[in-house]
C-alpha cells in the first residue's frame, strides 16, 4: 500500500525540505521507490539538497499546473544521490517547482488548480509505481497545504523550540484534527545541546496531545553542510542520521 506522506512547518525555517530529503532517502535505500514532491512553488528549494540547478530542469510541477505536460514528466530520477547503498527496488524521484521568477510570480498573482494537484499526487503513485510519496508543503495554512493535508496517510510537523512556533502549531494540530489525518508525528529541530530534551519532549506532546517522533539538535555539520548534500548520505555514521533512521522508521510502521 502507498503511503503519502506531508511534511508540514507553520513557519518557515524548520529545516523542512532537509528533513524531507533525507527521510526519503533514508526510506529509499530500504528498497523502496519514493517520490517527493515540491509544492513550495512561492519558494521552492529542496532540489539544491539533491545537487539539482535549473540548467537540468527542462521541466517542473508549474508546467503541469499550467497544463503544458504530463506530471511523470516533470519527474526526474534522482536515485544516484543515495551512492549505490540501496536494493535494485530503491528508487528517487524528484518532481521539482520552478526557479524562474516568473512562473513564481504567476503563481502569487493567479494561484493554480489545487484539483489538478491532486489528481497528478495520484497519476505520480501510478506511473512510477511508488510505495511512497512525499510532499514537501509551503509553510503555513493555504489551500495547497489543506489538501495535503487531506490526501495525506502520515502528517508530519516540524517545529523548532520557539514560542512563535508553539502557537502556529497548535493551528496546523487542531486543523489536521479536523480533517481527520490517520497518522500524525511532531519533531522538534535545531533545538540546542544545552536544552533538556526529555522535558522538550514532554512538553511539546502534552501541549498537543500528539507523538514526538524525534527532537533534532541542533549540529553543526549540518549548518556547515548548508543544504548542499544529504545529511544522512554524507554523515551516515552520525548520531543525527541516526534520530532521523528513527523517524523513517516510524513512518514505515
Amino acid at each position: 500500500m502507498v503511503k503519502v506522506v506531508s511534511v508540514h512547518s507553520f513557519r518557515g525555517g524548520t529545516g523542512k525540505s532537509n528533513t524531507t530529503a533525507n527521510l526519503a532517502a533514508v526510506i529509499a535505500r530500504q528498497g523502496q521507490r519514493v517520490g517527493i514532491v515540491d509544492t513550495d512553488i512561492q519558494s521552492p528549494g529542496i532540489h539544491v539538497l539533491f545537487g539539482f540547478d535549473e540548467s537540468k530542469m527542462s521541466l517542473s510541477l508549474n508546467d503541469y499546473l499550467w497544463g503544458r505536460c504530463s506530471v511523470e514528466e516533470t519527474a526526474y530520477d534522482v536515485t544516484s544521490t543515495l551512492k549505490n547503498t540501496g536494493t535494485e527496488r530503491s528508487a528517487v524521484y524528484l518532481i521539482p517547482s520552478s526557479l524562474k521568477a516568473g512562473e513564481i510570480a504567476r503563481v502569487l498573482r493567479e494561484g493554480y488548480d489545487v484539483g489538478l494537484l491532486n489528481d497528478g499526487f495520484q497519476e505520480l503513485i501510478h506511473r512510477l509505481d511508488l510505495d511512497y510519496l512525499f510532499i514537501d508543503t509551503h509553510p503555513g495554512l493555504n489551500e495547497e497545504t489543506l489538501l495535503s493535508i487531506t490526501i495525506s496517510d502520515i502528517l508530519l510537523l516540524i517545529m523548532r523550540p520557539d514560542r512563535q512556533d508553539f502557537q502556529g502549531t497548535a493551528v496546523t494540530v487542531d486543523i489536521a484534527r479536523r480533517l481527520e489525518v490517520p497518522k500524525m508525528l511532531m519533531m522538534v529541530n535545531k533545538a540546542l545541546s544545552s536544552f533538556d530534551f526529555p522535558a522538550l519532549k514532554t512538553e511539546v506532546e502534552s501541549t498537543y496531545g500528539a507523538t514526538v517522533a524525534a527532537i533534532l539538535p541542533l549540529t553543526e555539520e549540518m549548518m556547515q553542510l548548508g543544504s548542499s548534500d544529504i545529511f544522512c548520505i554524507r554523515f551516515p555514521d552520525h548520531p543525527l542520521t541516526q534520530i532521523l533512521e528513527s523517524v523513517a522508521a516510524a513512518l514505515i510502521d
